[in-house]
């Protein structure tokens, strides 16, 4: 009688290297990436910019730069190490889905940009406020306080509310500041501007430059133009609605190129937060 050949068990394969290790040009297109985001972040930090839009750039961008630098050790643990593999799956799939909203609600920020173009004729105007320097608008709400001065000069009688308290690091209010651009720059007369000066959020903005304009006999139903900047203009539009004011148009001016994806992108964040907040 034949003895029976020792039968041996054997073990699951492990899972193939990782395509970052089969594949250079992925390697490249990380390390690229990687770097993109990181100066990105880096030159915003060196101007004083500190969010969650320059932020995460920054944090991606080293994750990206790292895995590139340590592949050799990340594909090991991956392919040994069942409790890797599952969390290695696990984060790619988590921003592939991040990256999809991300990019549902830039289409749906797009849509409503191009849907607020034109103010039309309009009984008061909102300017919603952004950060501030030394007293000057920056780049990005001076925009905003272009755009309304454009729609401020066809309707002379339009009551404007420039809206913004005073946020960390300045020292005048952006409600003032804003105010002060509309006069200075533009000729606007003082009597039709109204600074509004406690607000600390975007639907503190609407409320109190409701206030302000009830108290100067513009009714709740009449016709607002909100100006605020591109990326704002979903968010501000829903908040609008929220708070009472159902008559209104919004207007976005463009975000400066240097700038505009970190804006974009800080916006999914102020989304989600405000959503969380039931602002909206």
């Amino acid at each position: 009688m034949t003895a029976a050949l020792p039968t041996t068990t054997r073990t699951p394969a492990t899972s193939s290297p990782l395509a970052i290790e089969r594949w250079p040009w992925l390697r490249g297109v990380m390390g690229a990436l990687g770097l993109a985001l990181l100066g990105d972040a880096v030159v915003l930090m060196g101007y004083g910019m500190f969010n969650v839009g320059v932020l995460v750039p920054l944090a991606v961008g080293a994750a990206l730069l790292l895995i590139v630098a340590l592949r050799g050790r990340v594909a090991g643990a991956v392919a040994h190490s069942v409790r890797w593999r599952r969390m290695w799956r696990l984060g790619w799939a988590a921003l592939i889905l991040w990256l999809a909203s991300l990019g549902l609600l830039w289409g749906l920020i797009a849509d409503q940009v191009n849907a607020a173009a034109d103010a039309g004729s309009v009984d008061a105007i909102i300017v919603l406020g952004s950060s501030t320097r030394d007293g000057q608008p920056s780049a990005t709400l001076a925009r905003r306080l272009d755009a309304a001065a454009q729609i401020a000069r066809t309707r002379p009688d339009a009551l404007v509310v420039t809206s913004g308290g005073v946020d960390f690091g300045e020292r005048e209010s952006e409600g003032r500041v804003m105010a002060n651009y509309l006069q200075e720059v533009h000729g606007l007369r003082g009597d039709r501007v109204l600074a509004e000066e406690k607000s600390t959020s975007t639907a503190l903005n609407l409320q109190y430059s409701q206030d302000m304009l009830a108290n100067r006999g513009v009714a709740r139903d009449a016709r607002v133009a909100i100006v605020t900047s591109d990326f704002h203009t979903l968010r501000a539009r829903w908040i609008a609605r929220k708070s009472g004011l159902v008559n209104i148009t919004t207007v976005g001016a463009s975000t400066p190129l240097s700038i505009r994806f970190n804006a974009w992108l800080r916006e999914y964040f102020a989304v989600a937060s405000s959503w969380l907040l039931g602002e909206f």
